[in-house]
């Protein structure tokens, strides 16, 4: 397929009935109220200051941006576990690399889109991917349809889990990370500026996953073991995050995820030349400590907790069909929840 376009995503199938059900979905920031699950927190010495900080109607690398000039450091000298949605109230940390010197006191930072709650020294700076998770409050809101369905929905996902897709928001609007992604590896276009080309291979590489988790589901087998599968620390089957070598599983999973990478060569070929490496994901994303109450007849309160990298829209997609107000930037970042 290497005329394959890819500027409309698929329709990748849910685990559970529609509900048939809809709400509106951020249509204020403290609808969508965000705390990241750090893996450990300041020791108190080091090079480092870490942050914690919550921001309200900013995305994270503006936060940066404000973060290096306040602190008179280049903005890669600015650390991040995950970006994290614009729209929304979120906490989240931020480290910097201030080895010498005096230490600044960024609590005192003003700024009406974010405020430092403390800071504190480390011996680390913090990289993508370094959180346990993230706890989600999530206020639907025009709520109509089947209340019954939903709350039957609600349920499912809670004992079960969710497919484990990437969401909507990895893939850009209409897809067209994924789009650009494919002309990059196609070498149709040159992409100079590496955050871009970083967020077109995101892209890509989810694409596949999902396209992987899909064909699962249509078989049944998202949460069922094939013959020759890779399983998760808690035993439940994953999906390929594509780049070099082979993939790691054999016999029916193997044939089935080559199967998926012979269907989309530019994108596969095209990771492994990047020298993207491969790697796995669980099939399955279960919620944590999940809730959920009715604060009047259509507003619907949700609240859990999920491990790092999987989504809230893919499990909100589950219970019921989500629009948000149109807010698209061409410029705005992909947020990783």
């Amino acid at each position: 397929m290497t005329n394959a376009q890819y500027t409309t995503l698929p329709q990748w199938p849910n685990a559970y009935p529609a509900s048939g059900a809809t709400a509106t979905l951020k249509l204020l920031n403290e609808d969508f109220i965000v705390t990241e699950l750090p893996l450990q927190l300041p020791s108190g010495e080091g090079e480092h200051i870490w942050l914690d900080i919550e921001k309200n109607g900013a995305n994270t690398a503006f936060v940066a941006q404000q973060l290096a000039a306040a602190a008179g450091v280049d903005e890669r000298d600015v650390g991040y576990a995950g970006l994290k949605d614009r729209y929304a109230i979120t906490r989240q940390w931020f480290s910097i690399y201030l080895p010498k010197g005096e230490t600044p006191d960024l609590t005192q930072l003003q700024h009406p889109e974010f405020k430092v709650l403390s800071q504190s020294r480390h011996v680390k700076k913090l990289r993508p991917g370094d959180l346990l998770g993230n706890h989600f409050r999530i206020v639907l809101r025009e709520v109509t349809g089947d209340r019954d369905a939903i709350e039957a929905n609600l349920k499912a996902v809670a004992a079960h889990g969710v497919p484990n897709y990437f969401g909507a928001q990895r893939f850009g609007h209409d897809g067209g990370n994924v789009e650009q992604g494919r002309a990059m590896l196609a070498r149709e276009i040159r992409v100079r500026n590496p955050k871009k080309k970083g967020i077109y291979l995101s892209a890509v590489r989810s694409f596949i996953f999902n396209e992987v988790l899909a064909l699962r589901m249509q078989q049944g087998l998202w949460v069922k073991t094939l013959p020759g599968d890779v399983m998760d620390e808690v035993g439940r089957p994953t999906g390929p995050l594509w780049g070099r070598g082979r993939v790691s599983t054999t016999e029916d999973a193997q044939a089935l995820e080559n199967g998926v990478a012979e269907r989309n060569a530019v994108l596969c070929d095209g990771m492994e030349h990047a020298g993207l490496d491969q790697q796995r994901r669980s099939l399955v994303a279960s919620p944590q400590d999940m809730s959920w109450e009715w604060l009047q007849a259509d507003q619907l309160v949700i609240t859990f907790a999920l491990p790092a990298g999987n989504y809230a829209t893919s499990l909100l997609n589950e219970i019921l069909h989500t629009t948000e107000p149109d807010r698209y930037t061409e410029s705005e970042p992909a947020p990783v929840e």
